[in-house]
């Protein structure tokens, strides 16, 4: 398995730069695949992350666990929390993985060299003992790990907008097969040209 720094490297040159945010995710990748038992980075797709914001924190996370957006093995749900939840697709076991309310202040006391916050959370985050750092929470899915992962090949079409949907994702309504858009759960509006 890489080491912290080698991962830090990686993050930075996926990423053009290394941030704190990257560091948590770097850190919080180590600790859930640990608590799995899982060596991480996975070459196979074991391993599912669901990721509770966009931004920085997805390519540390990425680049430690091996999952990813395009391989089917990470999910964003934007909840706008700097979280991610591990799961073994093969037992079910899933660990949910957050930095304490703590570290950002306590990031000082690990780099009392720093310049500014950001330099803090940075050196800080890396420093860290990981039980201050990050907590881990095993939890229980409130949907069914075959929901989320889906049928490889699966595809249907929505019969108001004519549009494929794969994944499982449609919903059906009044006996028809819709996209969610088409059932007023879209994040966009069709707008006249």
């Amino acid at each position: 398995m890489p080491t912290l720094e080698e991962l830090l490297a990686a993050s930075a040159a996926f990423h053009h730069h290394l941030c704190p945010r990257q560091v948590l995710g770097v850190r919080m990748g180590l600790a859930g695949g640990r608590w799995l038992g899982l060596t991480i980075p996975q070459t196979d797709k074991r391993m599912l992350v669901v990721v509770e914001t966009d931004g920085c924190v997805i390519d540390g996370l990425a680049v430690t666990t091996g999952c990813r957006v395009g391989r089917r093995t990470m999910r964003v749900l934007d909840f706008g929390k700097v979280a991610a939840t591990f799961i073994d697709t093969v037992t079910g076991q899933a660990v949910r993985v957050s930095p304490r309310a703590s570290a950002r202040q306590r990031a000082k006391d690990y780099a009392p060299e720093a310049k500014s916050r950001w330099e803090s959370y940075l050196l800080g985050y890396q420093r860290m003992p990981e039980e201050e750092l990050v907590q881990l929470q095993p939890i229980t899915l409130t949907i069914s790990l075959e929901k989320l992962l889906s049928k490889e090949g699966y595809r249907v079409q929505c019969e108001h907008c004519g549009e494929e949907i794969t994944n499982e994702r449609e919903v059906v309504q009044n006996g028809q097969t819709l996209c969610r858009a088409c059932v007023g759960e879209g994040y966009y509006r069709i707008s006249a040209c």
